[in-house]
């Protein structure tokens, strides 16, 4: 399994297998706290090699410099279909946001496991603006 893309962005779409982002981002600007931003998406495309087949679960957790949980952990399935004859084939996975809301300012991190086991990671930066 390959990581291909993942980000957080202002918007993402899924059309017929093309992944579609829209303002990759890793830093949010606030004048005061808490900081609400209207509306994102985390954007993933997963590469599969065909003996990977089958299904896999996907679990995205968005947490504070803390640890602490500040959306409810996002879980998904992946059933990963391989046409015969190619030797990987991919999967695209969105999850949208509205309203994040963050109480403090430094890092958080938006941590990402498959089948169990940590894959990927994104920090979010937010910082005073000036």
């Amino acid at each position: 399994m390959n990581i291909e893309v993942y980000a957080l962005c202002d918007a993402a779409t899924n059309d017929f297998g093309k992944l579609n982002m829209l303002g990759a981002f890793d830093t949010i600007a606030a004048k005061d706290l808490p900081a609400v931003h209207p509306q994102c998406a985390i954007a993933m495309r997963i590469r599969f090699e065909s003996i990977e087949k089958g299904e896999h679960k996907v679990t995205v957790t968005f947490v504070d410099f803390d640890g602490r949980d500040i959306l409810n952990p996002a879980h998904a399935a992946i059933n990963v279909n391989i046409p015969e004859g190619q030797r990987s084939g991919s999967a695209n996975l969105i999850i949208n946001i509205q309203r994040l809301k963050l109480d403090k300012y430094g890092e958080y991190s938006i941590d990402l496991a498959i089948d169990g086991r940590r894959e990927g990671s994104l920090p979010l930066f937010v910082v005073k603006a000036k």
